[in-house]
């Protein structure tokens, strides 16, 4: 059986109030009253709490580095992502140690050990698409590891994440499709066990709603937006066999699959097939057709994991009120979407 440590959190859950308070009561702060204190220390031996030595060990003998695993350094938003790390972590005095999963959970365990060993102060996680089980993370938590989560994040755990309004992207590729007079429109997805995936995907759905324009499920594909090719081969056979006419991809690679796929079987884009991806890589403004995208404010997001991470690297695990920040996508219209 899975052994249970009481932590602040459910110390404060029991008494209704804040985990900063507990933590306060804890060491006899002189803003917190005695009843307070009385309380806390009571519940405290109820639940069998114990301070989190390696977590007070990290606090005080830092290493002054953080670790970053992303499923692929390559990846044009991930880069981004990354440079937003840098920036805030070289101005607070910390190094960043970079690594990849190369989307293949076993590759991010062996990062997470590797950056653990390493004794870095913490560790800011985007996910693999094969990171379906989040108890390797819950493990290095417990130990006393700072971990926040951006993109694709661990919804089970409790720590800080940075995210993209990944619903309104979705929302707004495809309304913009709707309104461009395009009726069977598709969808290539990403792994279902991304909540980015799910989180696009009710954009996509909601969109159609909104539009009283029904869905076919046929042309809603999952796990074929990896890479161009798989992209190319998704859409060719969604217009031979389903007869799309729009496409709303979950990445712009995919969506410079689906435009020459739509190119390879004789169809004008935009005026036959409209594409739109997601992430605004460079690439899409040099194309022909050049590709209509959600951008996601990827340096940004970068900053602020970071932030939120050097907060609870110099708050203490005890200290720190997790935040969950969820940043806004703009719809970037180009000429694969255009008929007008």
């Amino acid at each position: 059986m899975k052994r249970q440590t009481t932590t602040i959190k459910d110390i404060a859950r029991e008494l209704g109030i804040s985990p900063s308070t507990v933590s306060r009561a804890l060491k006899d702060h002189f803003e917190i009253s005695e009843e307070t204190k009385k309380a806390v220390r009571r519940v405290a031996e109820e639940l069998n709490y114990q301070p989190n030595s390696l977590a007070l060990s990290l606090r005080y003998s830092k290493s002054n580095t953080i670790g970053v695993i992303v499923p692929e350094i390559v990846h044009f938003f991930f880069s981004t992502v990354i440079s937003g790390i840098e920036d805030i972590a070289q101005s607070r005095g910390y190094n960043v140690i970079i690594t990849q999963s190369n989307e293949s959970v076993e590759r991010e365990m062996m990062n997470l050990q590797t950056l653990f060993n390493n004794r870095v102060d913490g560790i800011l996680v985007s996910l693999s698409r094969e990171s379906f089980d989040y108890t390797h993370f819950e493990a290095m938590m417990q130990k006393g590891l700072p971990i926040v989560f951006f993109d694709r994040v661990a919804d089970t755990l409790e720590t800080s994440k940075v995210t993209v309004d990944d619903f309104l992207g979705g929302y707004q590729a495809t309304e913009h499709l709707i309104k461009q007079g395009y009726k069977r429109i598709g969808h290539l997805a990403g792994p279902e066990n991304l909540d980015i995936t799910n989180q696009r995907l009710n954009g996509f759905r909601k969109a159609h709603a909104d539009a009283g324009l029904a869905i076919n499920e046929e042309l809603i594909i999952f796990n074929q937006a990896s890479d161009e090719s798989d992209a190319y081969n998704a859409t060719y056979e969604m217009l031979k066999s389903k007869n799309a006419d729009a496409l709303f991809a979950s990445n712009d690679l995919a969506a410079m699959g689906a435009i020459k796929a739509a190119q390879k079987y004789g169809k004008n884009v935009p005026q036959d097939f409209g594409v739109v991806g997601f992430s605004n890589w460079q690439f899409t403004a040099l194309t022909n057709p050049s590709i209509t995208t959600i951008e996601q404010p990827g340096f940004e997001m970068g900053q602020h994991a970071a932030e939120l991470l050097i907060k609870q690297i110099d708050g203490g695990e005890e200290d720190v009120e997790f935040e969950l920040m969820k940043l806004p996508t703009n719809l970037l219209v180009r000429d694969s979407s255009q008929k007008v």
